[in-house]
Parts: C-alpha cells; sequence; structure tokens
C-alpha cells in the first residue's frame, strides 16, 4: 500500500472515532481537535418547519428538548443541539443578547468557585477555555451561550446554567444574532 493511502485511512478512522477527551501532551490535543472537526455530530443543525409565534432573528431555547432554534421566518427555523443547566441549574425566562465575543476569557464567576475552588481564577480565550470559540453574553446575568470542545455534552443537562454548543454551531450562530436580539429560554 502506498503512503498516501496508509494517511487517508488513518484520517478517516480517526474521524469515525468517538469525541476526543483531555489530552495530556498538545500535540496530540491539536491532532484530536482537528480531527473532531470532522466528526459526525450528535445532534446535527437543520432547518425545520416552525410555526410558533416569534419574530424571526428571536433565539428560542428549550431545556427540556435539549434545542435551540434560531427563527427564520416563513414557517422555518435553524434547530442547533445544545447542553443545558443540570439539574439545579436549568431556568426559563426571556434575555437580552447585550454583549458577543469571539475566543472569550473566562473567569468563573464566584458562586461557582465557592462550588469549585479547583478552578482557575481566569483563562484566556482558546482550544482550552470553557467558553469556546463565541459566546452570546444574556443580559445583566451570568448566563451565557457558548461553544464547547466538549461534544459530547451537547443533549445533555450539564453546564451550570449556559447554554453550550458546538464550537462550529455557535459560530454559524453568533454570526446570525446581532445585540439586542430576544432569547427565550423554555423549560
Amino acid at each position: 500500500m502506498s503512503g498516501r493511502f496508509l494517511l487517508i485511512s488513518a484520517l478517516v478512522a480517526g474521524c469515525a472515532a468517538s469525541p476526543a477527551h483531555a489530552y495530556s501532551d498538545p500535540v496530540s490535543r491539536g491532532l484530536a481537535d482537528f480531527l473532531n472537526m470532522f466528526s459526525v455530530q450528535a445532534v446535527p443543525r437543520q432547518v425545520v418547519a416552525w410555526q410558533k409565534a416569534y419574530a424571526p432573528g428571536t433565539v428560542v431555547i428549550s431545556t427540556s428538548q435539549r434545542r435551540l432554534f434560531y427563527v427564520l421566518g416563513n414557517g422555518q427555523a435553524i434547530q442547533y443541539g445544545v447542553g443545558v443547566g443540570r439539574q439545579g441549574f436549568a431556568w426559563s425566562g426571556t434575555k437580552t443578547v447585550t454583549m458577543k465575543r469571539e475566543w472569550p476569557d473566562w473567569r468563573p464567576p464566584t458562586q461557582m468557585l465557592k462550588r469549585r475552588p479547583d478552578l482557575p481564577r481566569y483563562m484566556s480565550g482558546g482550544m482550552d477555555n470553557p467558553l469556546g470559540a463565541r459566546a452570546l453574553y444574556l443580559g445583566s446575568s451570568l448566563y451565557r451561550i457558548h461553544g464547547s470542545n466538549e461534544a459530547d455534552t451537547i443533549g445533555a443537562a450539564v453546564s451550570s446554567g449556559c447554554i453550550r454548543m458546538t464550537n462550529r454551531d455557535v459560530i454559524d450562530l453568533y454570526d446570525r444574532v446581532k445585540l439586542g436580539t430576544k432569547v427565550i429560554v423554555l423549560r
């Protein structure tokens, strides 16, 4: 077999594997992140029929379905899979997108540090940052819609109240959402 065939076979095999988790050395982590870009999402983004009475441009999150909908209008919305607040951290209500950041820095809130004193006090933006590639800040709350490099958490109730998306999906949503966008979170 040729070297080129073996390389392609190795890449294909890596793409079919489940999402990678933390690695001790940056080279393995970088390769895993690269291969995960090609993996199939557990909850793929798709355009769906939408017959609810929300204005185009509205973001509607169903925590029970673990889905986020970006309303397009004309009876359609884009559906994304999301991770939501775990038991005791679920919430509902209406917020507004007040800030948007690419590769945001992360400072865990005081409440989180009380629960998890082992967390760093600050992390600069990047692949290892828990906020992922993009973050949409929701009003004066501590909640955000943000990316995650842990694709296996999408579709689960795992967060401290934030809405998690794959980095690929949060980049897509970030490009669509404007400051002032209404975000409705339903249980």
